[in-house]
């Protein structure tokens, strides 16, 4: 009797411990929505991503709510784009990749979350304002710090499909009070 009443306690503190998003959680497993946060910290919710463990990492599959977003045609290509103070343009990595990642390496979905930023009024695409987040594990989240990044970049594929060409020499830091969406958060 007293071991099926030890087993039911265990079992009940292992569920308690789940639903309170305790010791159990992984920012790294299971669907998670996609927040971009504005300067005065409002968040937009943009898509979700779904993460799958495995041996070497967490594969991961992206979703964005493109009802959130609105269609631009900018230098000869179709842009899916968030209207606010700037247009914030979604452009998903045009290579393949293995889609994974690690507690310590989240630069694979990071290239799969860039955006270009321009004003409205303005003519055209500038690829050369471009936004990489910078990710990290913090808790139970994933956080994003929005870097600068010439896209131009993607203009060709890496002669390295394997190894994200994003790396930090070629990001730069951006004025958080002058960028619209400087944070993201992954929950």
């Amino acid at each position: 009797m007293l071991g099926r009443v030890r087993k039911g306690l265990m079992v009940l503190s292992a569920s308690c411990l789940l639903m309170s998003g305790g010791l159990l959680a992984s920012p790294l497993d299971g669907k998670k929505d996609i927040l971009l946060v504005d300067k005065k910290g409002q968040p937009i919710v943009v898509g979700t991503v779904s993460f799958k463990p495995g041996e070497s990492g967490s594969h991961y599959e992206l979703h964005m709510d493109h009802d959130k977003f609105r269609d631009y045609f900018l230098s000869m290509k179709e842009m899916k784009c968030l209207e606010g103070p700037e247009l914030w343009c979604h452009l998903a990595y045009p290579y393949k990749q293995p889609n994974m990642v690690t507690q310590d390496d989240l630069s694979w979905l990071s290239h799969d979350l860039l955006f270009m930023f321009k004003k409205k009024e303005e003519f055209g695409a500038n690829f050369w304002n471009g936004i990489y987040y910078h990710m990290t594990v913090q808790g139970d989240e994933i956080r994003g710090e929005a870097q600068a990044v010439d896209l131009n970049v993607l203009a060709s594929p890496p002669d390295d499909l394997n190894v994200p060409p994003m790396n930090e020499g070629e990001r730069d830091e951006i004025d958080r009070t002058k960028r619209w969406l400087p944070d993201l958060i992954i929950r």
